[in-house]
């Protein structure tokens, strides 16, 4: 409760960079529709089954906020009771991010796919995009199934950072190379 205005800040901006990950897949889906209209579209659903588990989840870093403000109401409970409530809270929203990530992990395979085929993009990127989609689905299912070999998901932090990371970075350095995109229809 120190830093109640910077939780806040968090909350708004976690909600506003959900925002834009939905902006950046659809921008994504119109740039790679060509390519598979049906891959392209799976992939904007799954971002955003993503997208509407985080925001869903956010509710629990406010729940939390709520034990601690101080209300009339909560003043049948003790102290220490209002605490491990909101830690509960704030344990849950960590869980929801983890249940987000078989959307945010899966919607790599079409992405991946896509880029692959495109060559708008090096085709390296494609194959990285899809590696990230391994490493995902690997770190998802070692923390629900086998929680104590944390260690066996490390590899896939490395792999999906330098996916991601080099997909944002070359879109915005470099763009895609220039071409046609393929007339649908004639012949």
């Amino acid at each position: 409760m120190g830093s109640e205005l910077f939780f806040r800040i968090g909350f708004v901006t976690e909600l506003v960079s959900a925002m834009f990950f939905v902006l950046a897949a659809w921008a994504l889906y119109v740039l790679l529709k060509p390519v598979n209209k049906n891959l392209a579209l799976l992939f904007l659903l799954l971002n955003l089954g993503g997208v509407a588990v985080e925001c869903i989840n956010m509710l629990n870093l406010f729940a939390a906020l709520q034990f601690l403000n101080g209300a009339n109401y909560l003043n049948v409970f003790q102290t220490g009771q209002l605490q491990a409530m909101a830690m509960s809270f704030l344990n849950s929203y960590t869980n929801g991010f983890r249940i987000a990530q078989i959307f945010f992990g899966t919607w790599l395979l079409p992405l991946g796919y896509l880029v692959y085929k495109s060559r708008l993009v090096p085709r390296l990127l494609g194959i990285l995009l899809i590696l990230d989609f391994f490493g995902v689905l690997i770190w998802f299912f070692q923390f629900f199934l086998f929680p104590s070999y944390g260690v066996a998901s490390y590899p896939s932090y490395a792999v999906g950072f330098i996916a991601e990371f080099s997909l944002s970075l070359w879109l915005l350095i470099k763009g895609v190379k220039n071409q046609k995109p393929p007339l649908v229809g004639v012949s």
